[in-house]
């Protein structure tokens, strides 16, 4: 009688012992680790920043004027950080005074390599030196959510297609993968060129299927959404549970030489050549970004019209859905699953 006693007072306590080491061991990943489908935790905050994209100084004659209505929303609403998709500015002298408006934001400012930026035989590296960024393509973390900035603009060694370089190369493919590897905090990616666009980075497949292995070895949604500019457009995709968000430009619509014409003064035309080649919105186009810790992710646009006469009036041809023109970035919100 006393043995069987005596062992049922063992099982208990080892019981004990193994159901608070469970609880502790749930309580450690649940806040920190894996959380399987459990995607968005207590311990995140929202978060809420500033996009703009292809702002084009070297094009648009107002650049200036656009990116301080930008710069002063953003120092009001008192956004966590900013970031520029790229096509941005040269690393020229004369365009110090536009980055200096950019560095007027009272917080942390990112930025993101756009094909444009290097116009006129200028290298990466001195773009970046100039508006004192960090890297080509880098990470950093902010209130438990981690966010990746990727330059898609390397070279393809064989096969490139014509025009500007548009790739991911395999050192910095590398890269990706061991970095989402080194995260469970729900991740967002940031680009110049889209990766799910068939105008965008010229691998984006490849690049997709890292994304998607990241999250089927996590076990839950860890890359949420990207976000890229360059196609100037209003739109946005999902693929394999990944939002693909484009964010439209803040100055204008290319058109091209078939559609040249002179809107703006002799004066401003003439300082400004390539400017006539556009349709550009009448407002300064951007967008803040909120995510809430439930997951949710709200855009908050901009709503402007064309500086007539508009691509229709032109008799430009519509674009398809992934790439139409319009003078806008729409207010969207994206429930998590």
């Amino acid at each position: 009688m006393g043995n069987r006693i005596s062992n049922r007072s063992t099982f208990l306590k080892v019981l004990g012992f193994v159901v608070i080491l469970t609880l502790t061991l749930l309580w450690l990943f649940g806040c920190h680790g894996n959380t399987g489908s459990q995607e968005w935790r207590r311990n995140f905050h929202t978060i809420r920043f500033g996009l703009c994209a292809d702002v084009h100084k070297d094009v648009i004659h107002d650049a200036d004027v656009r990116l301080k209505i930008f710069v002063d929303r953003m120092n009001r609403e008192k956004v966590d950080f900013i970031m520029q998709l790229g096509d941005f500015c040269r690393p020229c002298d004369y365009n110090q005074a536009f980055l200096d408006i950019w560095n007027q934001f009272q917080g942390p400012r990112f930025h993101v390599l756009g094909n444009h930026d290097t116009d006129g035989g200028f290298t990466r590296e001195q773009t970046l030196e100039f508006w004192g960024a960090k890297d080509k393509y880098y990470s950093f973390d902010l209130s438990g959510y981690h966010f990746v900035v990727l330059d898609g603009n390397d070279k393809k060694k064989q096969g490139a297609v014509s025009g500007y370089p548009r790739y991911i190369g395999e050192q910095q493919a590398e890269w990706l993968k061991n970095d989402l590897l080194k995260t469970n905090s729900p991740t967002f990616i940031f680009s110049h060129q889209s990766i799910e666009n068939a105008g965008g980075v010229e691998n984006g497949q490849a690049i997709r299927r890292i994304l998607e292995e990241a999250n089927r070895e996590a076990g839950f949604r860890k890359v949420v959404a990207c976000f890229s500019g360059h196609h100037h457009a209003d739109y946005y995709a999902v693929i394999e549970g990944i939002y693909y968000i484009q964010i439209n430009s803040m100055s204008y619509e290319w058109l091209g030489a078939d559609y040249k014409h002179a809107r703006f003064s002799e004066e401003i035309e003439e300082a400004h050549p390539w400017v006539s080649y556009t349709a550009p919105y009448r407002d300064a186009l951007y967008a803040i970004v909120t995510i809430r810790s439930e997951g949710t992710i709200e855009i908050d646009g901009i709503q402007s019209e064309w500086i007539r006469p508009s691509p229709s009036e032109l008799g430009v041809p519509e674009h398809d859905e992934s790439n139409k023109s319009t003078p806008k970035i729409s207010d969207r919100i994206f429930s998590p699953k």
